[in-house]
């Protein structure tokens, strides 16, 4: 099985926000649903790397990349990823309160501030 790339502790915040698998049927129960955090791992595999979904490799054991890409999209319909957006914006990040309120107003356009001005020879 592949190396997972979520630690435990960043699982155990993801973990609550997944809905409960459907009952398996008593009678023709098909296949056993795979585990989440596998298919987790397989789904982050694909958006780092950018490969087409029927690419993703076996050997990683997170199931098939139309596997994935079902529950990718199941977990949208359900509003997984906006609750886990929430969820990791409460979270504390370890900056301190200055550094957060500037990269809270800075906003994602805005560079940096400079902490020191260049100098210009000719002022």
């Amino acid at each position: 099985m592949a190396k997972p790339k979520l630690d435990d502790e960043l699982w155990a915040l993801i973990e609550p926000l997944l809905p409960p698998p459907k009952p398996r049927r008593s009678r023709y129960p098909g296949r056993k649903p795979l585990d989440d955090r596998a298919l987790l791992t397989g789904i982050l595999f694909i958006l780092q790397t950018v490969l087409r979904w029927d690419l993703l490799p076996r050997e990683m054991g997170c199931g098939s990349g139309m596997n994935c890409w079902r529950r990718l999209r199941d977990r949208q319909a359900a509003g997984v990823w906006d609750r886990l957006h929430e969820v990791l914006l409460a979270r504390p990040t370890g900056l301190k309160p200055k550094e957060l309120n500037e990269a809270q107003t800075r906003g994602p356009k805005q560079p940096a501030p400079r902490l020191l001005q260049p100098v210009h020879a000719d002022k």
